[in-house]
């Protein structure tokens, strides 16, 4: 690439000086640059910091001025990109069940574009996992295992991915929407120009168009959005854990694990100096078969005892609404809602929970929603199987001691 004055047309008009905008072109003396001209007597030169622009290149009136530029491959094409593609989480070198729950919906997105699944697998010394993603609905593993890549990070991760997905142009990428998948899917989209559509709780294929159906709550969600990516590939989702069921494993199916190298080294900025697990939790609020959850009608954080002491009874998680959360009065984790964890228990107790719609996102395809409160008119008595209108403080004990017989 370069800029190009033709010696024997140039003028010295001075005009290309007035159009640059970066004040890099000079007039100078033809005798001082040697470069003689049997009409003119100056000569423009280029200085450095010139851009390419090309504002000089319009203003000249002889023509003098030409601007080269490389020849660029063409870039792919829409119909170039082939495929669906799964970010199968792992942690401690195990698959996590949200990346199963995506196989599954990826399967059923599959049939639909007569597509392959691909279960995309980066760590450490997890080729193990590799059949039981297979199992699971995968036809192909793409398996990247390096030391770095043992424990998440945000930037080797999105420069494995990215390399990755320039490579096999997939034609739609599914993650979960966890705290590892929002923390580098926007990363990915970015780098690679795409759109990405977060918190998604409902993926289709459009018959006609076979574009991907987005579908997410918004607007605090009041209103369910359908969000198209036309013009761009891949179309990328991040999906709540629990929103899709995976499919029964089958160790019969089989399929191909292509094991790629990452050309060069990869490298991080920064470094993980230890992990410390979350140990307020006895039962896994995510994968939890029963859930009690207790929201603003408590009244202060003591009373959260009694939630911690039902839960204990039933062998159950505890939950919590924003509310409680943002009172301080039970931490983060705990917090089930659109800004919290999405579960899907068979039994999901609401105990003092109004049911906010933002709540309501999180919770809603429980089995079985039972609702603990004094406000006959509370929203979560909308969705419940089963309500009891009355004071907290008296049903809940009153549960308990009958649990207990």
């Amino acid at each position: 690439m370069g800029i190009i004055i033709d010696q024997n047309k140039c003028s010295g008009c001075g005009l290309c000086v007035k159009s640059c905008p970066f004040d890099v072109i000079q007039i100078k003396s033809r005798k001082d640059e040697n470069k003689l001209h049997p009409r003119y007597k100056n000569i423009a030169v280029i200085l450095e910091g010139c851009t390419l622009c090309g504002a000089c290149v319009e203003a000249c009136p002889v023509d003098a001025i030409t601007v080269t530029r490389e020849k660029k491959e063409p870039a792919a094409t829409i119909k170039d990109y082939k495929g669906i593609w799964v970010f199968a989480e792992q942690q401690d070198s195990v698959v996590q069940e949200v990346a199963l729950e995506l196989l599954g919906k990826a399967r059923d997105l599959a049939g639909k574009l007569s597509a392959e699944v691909t279960a995309v697998l980066l760590g450490d010394k997890v080729a193990k996992e590799a059949d039981r993603l297979i199992h699971h609905g995968a036809d192909r593993v793409i398996l990247v295992e390096d030391p770095v890549l043992k424990d998440f990070l945000d930037e080797p991760y999105a420069d494995v991915l990215c390399h990755l997905v320039g490579e096999y142009k997939p034609e739609i990428i599914l993650m979960g929407a966890t705290t590892i998948g929002r923390a580098f899917a926007s990363r990915v989209a970015a780098r690679i120009h795409t759109g990405l559509t977060a918190d998604c709780t409902d993926l289709d294929i459009d018959p006609q168009s076979k574009i991907l159906l987005q579908t997410r709550p918004a607007f605090g969600g009041n209103i369910m959005a359908t969000i198209h990516t036309e013009h761009h590939r891949p179309q990328m989702s991040t999906v709540r854990h629990k929103v899709f069921k995976p499919l029964e494993e089958d160790k019969s199916r089989k399929g191909d694990v292509v094991k790629v190298a990452y050309p060069g080294k990869i490298v991080s900025r920064s470094r993980i100096i230890d992990i410390i697990k979350d140990k307020t939790q006895q039962v896994n609020l995510t994968d939890a078969d029963i859930i009690v959850s207790g929201g603003r009608g408590l009244g202060k954080p003591e009373n959260f005892e009694l939630i911690r002491e039902f839960a204990e009874v039933l062998g159950a998680a505890v939950g919590a609404s924003r509310a409680a959360v943002d009172a301080n009065w039970i931490s983060y984790s705990h917090q089930v809602g659109q800004t919290g964890r999405t579960v899907a228990p068979k039994i999901y107790f609401a105990i003092g929970i109004s049911g906010a719609i933002q709540h309501q996102v999180g919770m809603r395809s429980s089995d079985v929603i039972i609702a603990v409160n004094k406000d006959p008119h509370a929203p979560i008595f909308d969705i419940a199987n089963y309500g009891i209108v009355g004071d907290l403080f008296q049903v809940v004990p009153e549960l308990i001691k009958q649990l207990k017989k």
